[in-house]
C-alpha cells in the first residue's frame, strides 16, 4: 500500500511499502511504531488536535516524545467529531497495521474497534498494547510500574522488603517489541492467507516472561529466587569493584579459563595455581576468602589503569556508566550507534538507534520529529479528499 517514499534509499527498509496507522501515546504503543517506521513502514500517528499530550510531558517523561516517535507522519483529527471519526476509519481501511494502546474498550466504543475495522479491511493487521492479555485481569488499568511490582521484577532489582523498579520503561519497550514480533508473524501468515488478525501484547504478561528465568530456577533447585542485591552469585568473581580514584568497574569471571587468563593478566600466578580456587565451584564456595583479594587488587589501580588492563584480557566488564556520558559512547560514535535528531524546540541531538544491523547498517529514516498535523492534509490527499473539503475540515478544527 502507501510507501513512505522519503526514506532514504542507502538505509535498510524491508518494509517499506507497510503502512502503518498509530492511534497511540506515552510509550508501550509509540515504542511499536517507532520499531516499524525505522525498518522502513510509513507510520501515520493520529493525534489529538493540539497534538499528543505526551509531547508536553515534564520530569521522566519529557523524552518519551523524542525517543519514541522519529520519522514519522502526523495527522492530527477531532475523533469526538464524527467527521473525524470518519476520517480515521478512512485510514484505517488504507493501512496494513493499526496500533492501539488506550483503555480496554476505547477503540471499540469509538469505531475503531478490530471487529470494525477488519469488516471493511480483512487484510488489516490489528496490534492492541494493553495491561494484561486475555483473563481476569484483562479490564485493569496498568503501567510499567504497576507491571513491574506485579510481576516479580521489582522484588527481583531491589533489596529485601524494597521493590524497586528498573530504571527505564524496560516493560514498555520490551512490551512493544513483542508487539512488534507480533505484528511481523502477522505479515508472514498473511502472505500465504491474504487474512490479518488481530495481535495483542501486554506489561504484565511481558514481565513474567522476562522473570521467567528465576520461575525456572524455583522449578530446577527447588529454591525460591532471591532479589539480586542479596542473590548467590553464579560465579566468585562477578561484582562491581571500587577503583583507586573512586570509580567503579564491573568484572565477571565466568568461567575456569577466565580464571586463569586473569590471574595471568594481573600476575597472580601463585593465585591461578592454588588447587583451592581450580573450578568455578570451588570459587564459588570460597568467595568470601577470594573477593577481599581482589578488591585489594582492583583498589590500586585507577578507573583509566583498570580498564586498559582489562581491555586487553578478553575477559568480562564495563566503568559504570550513565546515560549522559552515552552521547560520547567512542563505540557509538564511531559505529553509528546514535543518529542526528533535531527536537521539537529546534536543539540538535543525537538518539540511539536500533540496536540490530541489516546486511552490516544500522537501520534509520532520519530523526524527524512531526510537528503537530505536520502531515494532515497531505495524507488526507492520498485518501480522495479535495483541497477546498480539507481547508474547511481545518477551519471547523476536526483537524489541524
Amino acid at each position: 500500500m502507501s510507501g513512505a517514499e522519503s526514506h532514504a534509499d542507502s538505509s535498510p527498509s524491508p518494509l517499506r511499502g507497510i503502512r502503518v496507522v498509530e492511534f497511540t501515546h506515552m510509550v508501550m504503543g509509540p515504542a511499536v511504531g517507532a520499531i516499524l517506521v525505522e525498518l522502513g513502514a510509513e507510520v501515520i500517528k493520529v493525534e489529538p488536535v493540539g497534538g499528543d499530550a505526551t509531547r508536553q510531558l515534564l520530569g521522566s517523561g519529557a523524552g518519551y516524545f523524542s525517543m519514541y516517535n522519529r520519522n514519522k507522519r502526523s495527522v492530527c483529527l477531532n475523533l469526538k467529531d464524527p467527521r473525524g471519526l470518519e476520517l480515521a476509519q478512512q485510514l484505517a481501511a488504507s493501512a496494513d497495521v493499526v496500533v492501539e494502546n488506550f483503555r480496554a474498550g476505547t477503540m471499540d466504543k469509538l469505531g475503531l474497534g478490530y471487529e470494525a475495522l477488519a469488516a471493511a479491511n480483512p487484510r488489516l493487521i490489528y496490534c492492541s498494547e494493553k495491561g494484561f492479555l486475555s483473563g481476569p485481569y484483562e479490564h485493569r488499568t496498568a503501567l510499567d510500574e504497576v507491571a513491574q511490582m506485579m510481576g516479580g521484577l521489582a522484588y527481583m532489582t531491589g533489596p529485601p522488603g524494597r521493590p524497586l523498579r528498573a530504571g527505564s520503561s524496560v516493560i514498555d519497550v520490551t512490551g512493544g517489541m513483542f508487539g512488534v514480533i507480533g505484528i511481523l508473524a502477522a505479515l508472514e501468515q498473511r502472505h500465504r492467507t491474504g487474512r490479518g488478525q488481530k495481535v495483542a501484547s501486554s506489561l504484565f504478561e511481558t514481565t513474567v516472561y522476562l522473570v521467567g528465568q528465576h520461575m525456572a530456577q524455583k522449578a530446577v533447585t527447588g529454591q525460591a529466587a532471591r532479589p539480586m542485591p542479596v542473590r548467590i552469585s553464579a560465579w566468585a568473581i562477578y561484582d562491581v569493584f571500587e577503583t583507586q580514584d573512586g570509580e567503579q568497574v564491573f568484572v565477571g569471571v565466568v568461567s575456569d579459563s577466565l580464571w586463569q587468563r586473569f590471574c595471568a593478566a594481573f600476575e597472580l600466578a601463585e593465585l591461578g595455581a592454588d588447587p583451592r580456587y581450580a573450578t568455578n565451584s570451588q570459587r564459588v564456595t570460597a568467595r568470601d576468602t577470594l573477593l577481599p583479594q581482589v578488591r585489594a587488587l582492583f583498589g590500586t589501580f585507577t578507573k583509566a589503569d583498570l580498564v586498559a588492563r582489562l581491555e586487553r584480557t578478553g575477559l568480562p566488564f564495563a566503568p559504570i556508566g550513565k546515560p549522559e556520558d552515552l552521547f560520547d559512547d567512542p563505540h557509538l560514535l564511531a559505529s553509528g550507534g546514535l543518529g542526528d535528531v533535531t527536537l521539537e524546540d529546534g536543539t540538535p541531538t543525537k538518539l540511539p538507534l536500533l540496536p540490530i544491523e541489516l546486511d552490516g547498517h544500522r537501520p534509520t529514516q532520519g530523526g524527524q520529529l512531526p510537528r503537530p498535523g505536520e502531515h494532515t492534509r497531505e495524507v488526507l490527499e492520498s485518501l480522495g479528499l479535495s483541497a477546498e473539503g480539507i481547508e474547511l475540515l481545518a477551519e471547523t478544527r476536526v483537524i489541524q
